[in-house]
């Protein structure tokens, strides 16, 4: 069990001691991912004594107006600002407005502000999200970027195939590799600072202003807890601390689990990792969050390299493993094939929600006989979306329906003086003296007067129609007429 002690002179740095070492440094460097829980205590024993984080008392509202922004939702509160959804009224869009705490900006804090927005704004790739505006409204900073879906740690949260991550992993990589190219360390990669768009696509934020907010919030420490290097916790970050934290997250992308200090190989979840990612793919991450710098990648173009050698090889096997996959769970008779085609192309149109007692095929409520195998329907066994049910045939009926419009009988006693409508009615009674002259497809008889239905019902996109009745078939895949049951049906 590791014990913390503050570093005398060293602002937020720790050193890990074991019990029973007191005072002697056990690794030769400071940790202070070790030290999440003693930080943030004392950041908000710090935090209670300062007050709010606004001079005045409040953050902004609801419909609250910022200069030409109307304020809508708060989206994430922190030490260093608070991050807000905001309609800009002019160009009609929104936005996300992260408005940077009063009392942080000093003179010589504006200044920073100004080079690390400059900065930013050079980082032109479409995988780095962009500063839309920065400026001055009220003597409060102001910094407008596009407003993504969610963050990659809220799409963490749910499940995630492995084309997927190859999508979404090889964009993180891009947008990291292009900063260092242009010699910017980012120094705070997390899940968080990931945003995620229309499409998969992903941006990543928070370039250079997480480096003001190191410097002026006390004990926010290097980085952020949990994904910061360990080189980093000492000070000295470098392109490979960038590696490093991309290595976490990609480890949790595949396994759900972040893996702690030490960070010995193989930490938890390694044997999900295994049966869930390509050995090369293993090898990457293990490099990737190697605890010696000189071990991992050289920076992230490096690393996006040898994901860009090793990609074809994971989608081969990931495809690979769905087509068994489908090959296991494959019907073995062609019958079954043909019903989920059926269901695929006319399923939602016919609403055959039903099986056949006898062949276990796809029926509808108003089939008299099975399309299958022909045995008869007369009367309908399963539930029903209708109110009610005809005593007679079962089939469903509606509270002012004076007769069964699927089975020829006496009438019933209409229980509602009230007419209900229903987005099911396409046809008309051809008797002039029916109250309602309302159908919906292939009833028998009209539910207003009893006429039997001369109409030949047709099914939606096909042509085809029985020799017997004249009603609509699909002999395309039925044997038998489901209104008449006749057949076989010719094709």
């Amino acid at each position: 069990m590791a014990h913390l002690k503050d570093h005398p002179n060293q602002g937020c740095r720790y050193r890990l001691t074991r019990r029973g070492q007191r005072g002697k440094i056990v690794s030769g460097w400071l940790v202070a991912i070790a030290a999440g829980p003693a930080i943030r205590s004392g950041y908000r024993a710090r935090r209670r004594r300062r007050g709010p984080s606004r001079p005045g008392g409040e953050m902004l509202r609801a419909r609250q107006k910022l200069g030409k922004y109307l304020i809508e939702r708060r989206l994430a509160e922190g030490p260093f600002a608070n991050v807000y959804q905001a309609l800009d009224t002019i160009e009609g869009v929104r936005v996300a407005l992260k408005v940077p705490h009063a009392h942080l900006l000093t003179a010589e804090m504006l200044q920073d502000f100004r080079e690390e927005v400059r900065l930013t704004a050079r980082l032109d790739h479409v995988n780095i999200l962009p500063v839309k505006d920065a400026t001055m409204i009220d003597s409060q900073l102001v910094i407008a970027f596009p407003l993504g879906k969610e963050t990659l740690a809220e799409r963490m949260q749910r499940r995630m195939s492995l084309r997927t991550f190859v999508q979404l992993a090889e964009q993180m990589l891009e947008a990291v590799a292009y900063a260092h190219q242009n010699r910017v360390i980012h120094c705070d990669i997390k899940p968080e600072n990931f945003i995620l768009f229309d499409g998969n696509r992903v941006r990543l934020a928070d370039f250079g202003i997480a480096k003001v907010a190191r410097r002026t919030v006390e004990g926010s420490g290097w980085g952020t807890l949990g994904y910061v290097a360990p080189e980093q916790a000492m000070g000295k970050p470098s392109f490979r601390s960038d590696v490093f934290s991309l290595g976490l997250i990609l480890y949790r992308m595949l396994t759900g689990v972040l893996p702690e200090w030490p960070y010995r190989w193989p930490p938890p979840g390694y044997a999900k990792l295994r049966r869930k990612a390509h050995p090369d793919l293993v090898a990457l991450v293990r490099r990737a969050m190697e605890f010696h710098a000189h071990r991992r990648f050289r920076d992230a173009e490096q690393m996006r390299n040898a994901f860009g050698r090793i990609k074809p090889r994971l989608l081969r096997r990931h495809a690979e493993r769905r087509r068994k996959a489908n090959r296991a769970a494959a019907p073995r008779d062609w019958q079954t094939v043909r019903w989920q085609q059926f269901q695929r192309q006319y399923g939602r149109l016919l609403e055959t929600r039903f099986r056949c007692s006898r062949c276990r095929g796809p029926v509808s409520e108003p089939m008299h006989a099975c399309p299958w195998c022909g045995a008869p329907r007369a009367v309908h066994r399963h539930p029903t979306r209708f109110p009610a049910n005809c005593p007679r045939c079962g089939r469903g009926m509606k509270l002012d329906w004076t007769y069964c419009p699927w089975c020829y009988g006496p009438g019933f006693e209409v229980p509602v003086n009230r007419h209900y409508s229903d987005k099911r009615y396409q046809a008309r009674c051809s008797n002039p003296a029916c109250p309602r002259h309302l159908l919906m497809p292939f009833m028998r008889y009209c539910p207003w007067c009893h006429r039997k239905i001369r109409r030949r019902w047709r099914v939606p996109g096909c042509r085809d129609s029985c020799p017997s009745c004249g009603w609509g078939v699909v002999k395309t895949f039925w044997d038998y007429c489901p209104w008449c049951g006749k057949g076989p049906l010719g094709r």
